[in-house]
């Protein structure tokens, strides 16, 4: 009975033009939330890992451009305050779904928490990490499914659960959404996963989306352009019956 909230952006924050024009145009096709990583965790210690409280300046630029949401991932406890300052809702990724003393910190300060199920996580052992931040006294959880681990990985990047969905709303009370860029790992096949989780009942996505993916920093191969989300979100405005087609 309420519309599905939609969070977009790129994987990382990779200089102020990009991240502004980014939200202007993810705002205009109807998003309420800018995504972007300040802190990347990535499985290369090589690997681009984000530039940092540089990075948290220009999603404030963002947000204030536009007056979208801002979501972030905190990786250390020790970047909590600084990171609250500048988000609105708070995330902890898939890597620190287990990551129990961060739980508590989080728990214990009242903004928003987005926590990403882990790669090889169970749907118990996610709710007992959303119970960590629950019992430390914010009631302000949300569950996402980001695509778990199983058997074939040549294809696609995780296997996105969407049965989650459905078994979710049986347990918790806490509201649902869905990652169809992690949980595919190429953007071609996001609209369809999107449409699907729309249609299994989520509450919400989230999209990644970069003004030229093939130049991105970080997961370019998953992002969608502005046109393409800008066609995404037109086909989530239609009827379920016509979401297939």
């Amino acid at each position: 009975g309420h519309d599905v909230v939609v969070v977009a952006g790129p994987c990382s924050v990779e200089n102020e033009a990009m991240i502004i024009e980014t939200a202007q145009r993810v705002k205009a096709a109807g998003a309420k939330f800018l995504r972007g990583g300040a802190y990347k965790p990535r499985t290369s210690p090589y690997a681009f890992q984000g530039h940092g409280e540089s990075a948290l300046e220009l999603l404030a630029a963002a947000k204030a451009a536009t007056g979208l949401g801002i979501i972030t991932e905190v990786m250390d406890a020790a970047d909590l305050d600084k990171i609250a300052e500048v988000a609105d809702v708070l995330q902890i990724g898939a890597r620190n779904m287990q990551n129990f003393s961060l739980l508590k910190r989080v728990g214990a300060q009242p903004k928003p928490i987005l926590l990403k199920r882990g790669m090889s996580a169970t749907i118990e052992e996610w709710l007992m990490a959303a119970e960590y931040i629950l019992a430390a006294g914010n009631p302000n959880v949300i569950l996402c499914e980001r695509g778990i681990r199983t058997f074939d990985r040549e294809y696609t990047r995780n296997t996105l659960d969407l049965g989650a969905i459905p078994v979710l709303r049986k347990l918790t009370h806490l509201p649902i959404m869905i990652d169809p860029s992690h949980g595919t790992g190429w953007a071609e096949f996001v609209p369809a996963m999107a449409k699907a989780a729309v249609a299994a009942g989520a509450d919400a996505l989230m999209i990644e989306v970069h003004p030229n993916p093939a130049k991105a920093l970080s997961d370019g191969a998953q992002s969608l352009t502005p046109d393409q989300f800008d066609e995404l979100m037109q086909a989530l405005q239609r009827p379920l019956v016509s979401l297939s087609r």
